[in-house]
């Protein structure tokens, strides 16, 4: 796995540990059919000093990877709630091996993504840092209410987006 790779995942555990995020996440995927990778990919280019993307950058980048989430990811996440809606007797064991085999999906497409990450500006100040997230997060997410994840992005920041 490249840096950036294993710093965009890094990144992403830290704020989806955080106790308002994963809900927050959950309704941005299911309520507003939204990508929570891509999304977070957007609040960490922004963080960790790559920048602000554009429109033309963010459709790239949901293209890059619209394939592997539709027929890999979504499949995977469609079968571990489905073993989830029937708990059958003694499924646990299945469904902790469907999670864990959509959470790999997932990191592979954030390895996708990062790839298409440009170069960190270390030189940036935590504010810009943090401007460039919330921008990357309006644009991909819009109207769409998201203020669990600009909270913990604004909480980050308190620590120079520092993780571990």
């Amino acid at each position: 796995m490249s840096d950036a790779a294993a710093a965009f995942w890094r990144f992403s555990l830290a704020i989806y540990a955080r106790p308002d995020i994963p809900p927050a996440c959950l309704m941005l995927q299911d309520q507003h059919g939204l990508d929570v990778n891509l999304m977070l990919f957007c609040c960490w280019l922004g963080a960790s000093g790559r920048g602000q993307l554009d429109r033309p950058a963010l459709d790239a980048a949901d293209r890059a990877v619209m394939g592997w989430r539709r027929d890999v990811v979504e499949h995977f996440r469609a079968a571990r709630r489905a073993i989830k809606a029937t708990a059958l007797l003694d499924s646990d064991s299945i469904y902790a091996k469907a999670k864990a085999v959509e959470l790999e999906a997932e990191r592979l497409l954030q390895r996708q993504l990062a790839e298409r990450a440009p170069p960190e500006n270390a030189g940036l100040s935590t504010g810009v840092r943090l401007a460039d997230a919330l921008a990357n997060l309006a644009l991909y997410v819009g109207d769409t209410p998201a203020a669990p994840i600009v909270a913990a992005l604004k909480a980050m920041a308190e620590t120079d987006f520092r993780i571990g």
